[in-house]
């Protein structure tokens, strides 16, 4: 089972309230706060997809690009040595450590 839905390259989170027996759920990765809800499944799609779409329109009118859910940006904590040690491979394969990482993370994603 997921609880997510997608749109536009857009993701959105989807929750349960039982107190209120309603679904509802907001646009994940991205720094605006984008929301919707629904009594049932049609409608939380539908009510999710026009999220998206009114986020963009606004954007627009607002005369700013709307945030992308991949920014291709990531921090990573590590421990120094093993920091250390991926640097010194990527030394070694004459690669940044933001390619060599790019590379083995591509990498373990094919081989899944």
């Amino acid at each position: 089972m997921s609880n997510i839905i997608e749109y536009k390259d857009y993701i959105g989170s989807v929750e349960y309230s039982n107190e209120d027996k309603c679904f509802f759920g907001k646009l994940e990765m991205i720094d605006d706060l984008v929301t919707f809800e629904a009594t049932n499944v049609d409608d939380l799609e539908s009510n999710f997809k026009r999220s998206v779409d009114d986020y963009i329109n606004t954007c627009m009118e607002l005369d700013r690009d709307p945030q992308k859910t991949y920014k291709g940006v990531f921090n990573v904590r590590i421990n120094p040595d093993l920091h250390k040690k991926i640097y010194k491979k990527a030394l070694k394969e004459h690669i940044s450590l933001n390619a060599f990482i790019g590379k083995t993370l591509s990498e373990k994603i094919k081989a899944s």
